[in-house]
C-alpha cells in the first residue's frame, strides 16, 4: 500500500507539500492561528486551552504569547511550564517536542521542513523534514533559530541569535552562526 504524503513528511521522507490532506491541514491551523492571535488579550488559561485544541500535547502552565505562527500545530507537544514569548515561529512538518520549563526568546523560528539539495526534486517543489526535540529547562534567546533534526539536551542555553545546525550537548551554552558551544568556564 502507498503512504500517504502525510505519511511521509512525519516518517522524514520526501514529500509533495502541495498534497490536498496537507493542505486542508494547513488551512485547517490558519483558522485557528487567526483565533489564537486574536486572543492576546485573554487569560493564560484561556489561550492554553485554545492551545489544547490544536497541539499534540499542552502542558499544564504552558504559554505561547501572540503572535505564534505554526505550519500545522499537530505536531507540536509542550511540556509543563514551557514559555515562548512574543513572535516565535514552529514549522511542525515533522515532530518538535519541547520539554518541561524551557523558556524560549521572541522571535526564535523552530525549523523542522528541508529541502533536497539536487535540482531536480527542489525545483519540483518537494521537501523532507527531521524531527526538532529541545530538552527541559532549557534557555534559547531571543532570534535564535533552529534548523531541521536538532536534538537540545537538558538544561543547555542557546544565545539570542543563535543558529543551531547541529546538536546541543546536555548542560551546553552554545552561541554564534553557527552555534558553537563555549568554553566552560574555569573555578
Amino acid at each position: 500500500m502507498d503512504r500517504t504524503q502525510k505519511q511521509k513528511m512525519l516518517a522524514g521522507e520526501i514529500y509533495d507539500p502541495d498534497d490536498p490532506e496537507l493542505h486542508a491541514d494547513s488551512h485547517a491551523c490558519k483558522v485557528w492561528m487567526q483565533r489564537y492571535n486574536a486572543a492576546l488579550a485573554e487569560t493564560p488559561a484561556i489561550r492554553r486551552d485554545l492551545l489544547r485544541e490544536r497541539l499534540a500535547a499542552v502542558g499544564d502552565g504552558a504559554v505561547i504569547r501572540p503572535p505564534f505562527h505554526c505550519d500545522y500545530g499537530l505536531h507540536i507537544s509542550l511540556g509543563a511550564h514551557v514559555f515562548l514569548n512574543f513572535g516565535c515561529v514552529i514549522l511542525d512538518c515533522a515532530p518538535v517536542s519541547i520539554g518541561d520549563r524551557t523558556q524560549i526568546g521572541p522571535g526564535v523560528q523552530i525549523l523542522t521542513p528541508d529541502h533536497p539539495r539536487e535540482p531536480g526534486p527542489r525545483e519540483a517543489g518537494l521537501e523532507f523534514a527531521r524531527p526538532i526535540r529541545i530538552g527541559r529547562n532549557v534557555w534559547i534567546g531571543g532570534g535564535a533559530i533552529l534548523l531541521p533534526g536538532i536534538t537540545v539536551g537538558d538544561h543547555a542555553i542557546i544565545g539570542a541569535g543563535s543558529v543551531v545546525t547541529r546538536d546541543v550537548p546536555e548542560g551546553a551554552t552554545v552561541v554564534g552562526n553557527p552555534a558553537r558551544p563555549l568554553p566552560r568556564s574555569q573555578p
